[in-house]
């Protein structure tokens, strides 16, 4: 019997290996994770597997940008918006022109509630396509979250051109304009919201906010007159009728509210500290200084209680406790003149003259300023946005 030559036998082995080489190189290459077979999943609406898919596609090349884009999107549908706004962030790196990745991107932030970061991402998004009311009411939504309600009503009011008739828009750019002082056009806002539904308490206590701002006092406690009898117990519709009523030192009637506040609400900090001051007015202040404290005790931050307070504690020759209060009044709005005048004179009864006539200038330098308007004597903070 015959037998192979060495020589052959060493090219027969090398052409059998190279042919299972290159069988396992296929194999292996079929078994691979593709964009296809993420997509197909997707489609699928297996989230889970289209997201290991598209990551193993992304470990074997780091730098496929549209990939990352895919897989922030399905991160996104699953509400893992952090792993979301990371995929877009890595994408975006590669490919700032990738289509719609600022938008996503934007819409990730926003869905955590980060308004300052979404701002960015929708501005170039607007920037790209300046005819993109999504984009712009995304921004304008994104703006007032972060509390910069001017730009916001300026992109707001272009989306609610747009959409008329959504009530929840409307009440969002009437919201900014209000806590923007832009009255007129909160005031408008608020008229239309009332069309759409004429017996709103809410919208007649938002018009009267913006009553109030323009100065006409008397037409908006009309406003809140109506809305306390369409909802006695709705929290704060007391008290802001009571404040325009004090406003205009109608201090009996706004007792009468305050107290109707209280009704509804025993604990509310605003409507104690206001009838303290009304006590403290009428020259009872053994009232005043006990409805001040049990109004500071539910909120510090309170001015005018610390206001009074001092100037009790003032007239009782307490100078020490008096100006620890007026300082909290001082510090709780540096702007207006009263508290930096009360703080001088307890200085001139301590002879310290030179820390008095700094407060006496300072109070020269300031302008004299309304109480404030009722938006944020109502409320420390704008609504929040609508879910």
């Amino acid at each position: 019997m015959q037998t192979m030559p060495l020589s052959l036998k060493i090219r027969t082995v090398q052409l059998l290996a190279g042919m299972l080489l290159s069988l396992g190189f296929a194999r292996a290459q079929s078994s691979m994770p593709t964009p296809a077979q993420a997509m197909a999943l997707e489609q699928q609406e297996k989230l889970d597997e289209a997201v290991k898919v598209w990551r193993a596609v992304i470990e074997r090349n780091p730098r496929d940008a549209k990939a990352l884009a895919s897989l922030g999107v399905d991160y996104s549908k699953e509400q893992k918006y952090p792993e979301a706004a990371s995929a877009y962030r890595k994408a975006l790196a590669l490919d700032p022109k990738l289509p719609g990745i600022q938008l996503n991107l934007g819409l990730a932030e926003f869905k955590q509630g980060h308004f300052q970061a979404a701002i960015g991402p929708f501005s170039a998004a607007l920037a790209a396509q300046p005819g993109n009311l999504q984009a712009s009411g995304l921004l304008g939504m994104s703006y007032y979250g972060a509390n910069r309600f001017a730009e916001a009503s300026k992109h707001l009011e272009l989306a609610a051109k747009a959409d008329p008739d959504n009530v929840q828009l409307r009440q969002v750019l009437a919201q900014s304009c209000l806590w923007a002082k832009k009255y007129d056009c909160a005031l408008e806002e608020f008229r239309q919201i009332q069309q759409h539904d004429p017996n709103s308490a809410a919208a007649r206590v938002l018009t009267g906010e913006a009553l109030d701002g323009l100065g006409r006092t008397p037409e908006a406690i009309a406003e809140f007159q109506e809305a306390v009898k369409a909802a006695p117990q709705e929290p704060n519709v007391h008290f802001g009728l009571g404040y325009l009523y004090w406003k205009l030192k109608q201090y009996d009637e706004a007792g009468a509210e305050f107290n109707g506040e209280l009704a509804v609400d025993p604990d509310n900090a605003q409507a104690l500290a206001y009838l303290g001051d009304i006590a403290f007015k009428k020259d009872d202040p053994d009232t005043s200084v006990r409805l001040l404290r049990k109004a500071l005790q539910a909120r510090k931050d309170i001015r005018i209680a610390h206001l009074d307070l001092g100037a009790i504690l003032t007239q009782q020759g307490r100078f020490d406790e008096a100006t620890a209060e007026l300082k909290r009044a001082v510090n709780l709005d540096p702007e207006q003149p009263d508290a930096h005048y009360r703080l001088g004179r307890v200085y001139q009864a301590t002879r310290k003259q030179s820390a008095a006539q700094k407060e006496f200038a300072k109070v020269r330098e300031l302008h004299e300023k309304a109480e404030g308007d009722l938006a944020r004597k109502m409320s420390a903070a704008p609504p929040p946005l609508p879910q």
